[in-house]
């Protein structure tokens, strides 16, 4: 069992309707050693493939996104949920639907900071059905940018979003695969 797997046992709670609660540690107060150790495993894996840029989605992928990005020496680029009036020129988008907001939201990247020379590693502290993921996937195609592949910490195996990115051909390396979760009692993918 990996550092990250003993610390979702040790202090993380399944609530109703699927969540696995991580806040103490990974999105809403962050452990930056923890987050710097995933960062290291991700950078290990994803070792010799030439990447220009990490990309992930505001806001809770942010933390561990950033210190991956650091690790890899590239910026990092995340896509916004609603445009603000500082973004400026074209925009490269996707609608997704939100499982933790239940609702359908467009991602937006401003086209001055993505182009089709760059080769995108996607970071995310959690997937469960695989949308915003999808949607970036989506943002980096519209663009002609190479897809290196998507980094996740807590990959929700039992919605199925990480099977369906690998079944087309996606590099998909998840730290801690939940097979099972219900109060007490949580299972990770072998």
């Amino acid at each position: 069992m990996n550092e990250l797997q003993e610390r979702i046992i040790a202090e993380g709670r399944v609530l109703p309707g699927d969540i696995i609660k991580v806040d103490g540690f990974m999105n809403h107060r962050v452990d930056t050693a923890l987050m710097r150790s995933i960062a290291r495993d991700i950078k290990a894996h994803f070792e010799g493939r030439e990447i220009t840029k990490v990309m992930t989605v505001e806001a809770s992928g942010i933390p561990l996104a950033t210190i991956t990005a650091d690790e890899f020496g590239v910026p990092l680029l995340f896509a916004k949920k609603a445009k603000s009036d500082n973004i400026e020129g074209g925009l490269v988008k996707s609608e997704i639907f939100s499982y933790t907001y239940k609702k359908k939201v467009t991602l937006i990247v401003s086209a001055e900071w993505i182009s089709p020379d760059d080769k995108i590693l996607i970071v995310d502290d959690f997937m469960a059905n695989g949308e915003a993921m999808r949607g970036l996937v989506e943002i980096v195609d519209q663009v002609g940018a190479e897809l290196v592949g998507v980094a996740i910490a807590i990959e929700k195996g039992f919605q199925g979003g990480g099977d369906r990115l690998r079944a087309r051909g996606i590099d998909v390396y998840s730290l801690a695969i939940v097979e099972h979760a219900e109060p007490g009692n949580i299972v990770f993918r072998e």
